[in-house]
């Protein structure tokens, strides 16, 4: 999937502006992919160098994720009646939860895909379609809103379609500043 989305943007940012803000899926892969295989042997067998290889395949492969959330945004609000149609008043993601651990990391990527596809639906003029996975199971992937951390966590009610009756967390430490 990675790779597929990488391509697909880089192919389409070269063709419509003729400028490209990502890697493409080869370039974006493939150094994550060859740093981890040669990395990974190389730490095992404490030849010098293993280590940083390991460590820069994963800080590469974390910043072209949080590059492609950026690109997300950049795509999803790129004129107001882009965003109008994806009931959005800004960027769905949040670019930084890349770097979260999972199961965190999951909430942005699941609604990277989501708005991604919503965003090519409104480009190829399809009409809107019931998503019950998105909207129904786990409504947090299409909420419209950009949200804090504070915010997911407080309102259950956005997690899953057995928690939507729940109320909001009144924890002093899930309240905005």
């Amino acid at each position: 999937y990675k790779f597929s989305v990488e391509e697909e943007l880089f192919q389409y940012e070269l063709q419509e502006t003729g400028k490209v803000s990502g890697c493409g899926g080869y370039g974006t892969l493939f150094p994550f992919v060859y740093g981890i295989l040669i990395g990974f042997p190389a730490s095992f067998l404490h030849i010098p160098g293993g280590e940083f290889l390991v460590e820069a395949a994963g800080a590469w492969i974390l910043l072209g994720q949080i590059n492609l959330y950026y690109r997300v945004n950049e795509l999803c609000t790129e004129s107001e009646e882009m965003k109008s149609e994806l009931g959005l008043a800004e960027g769905p993601l949040v670019e930084w939860w890349a770097v979260l651990s999972p199961p965190l990391d999951v909430v942005v990527g699941l609604r990277q895909v989501h708005f991604l596809s919503e965003y090519w639906r409104v480009k190829r003029g399809d009409s809107k379609q019931d998503d019950v996975i998105a909207e129904t199971l786990f409504p947090f992937i299409s909420l419209p809103e950009k949200f804090t951390l504070k915010q997911f966590f407080r309102r259950p009610k956005h997690w899953f379609w057995f928690t939507k009756e729940w109320s909001d967390f009144e924890f002093e430490f899930l309240k905005d500043e």
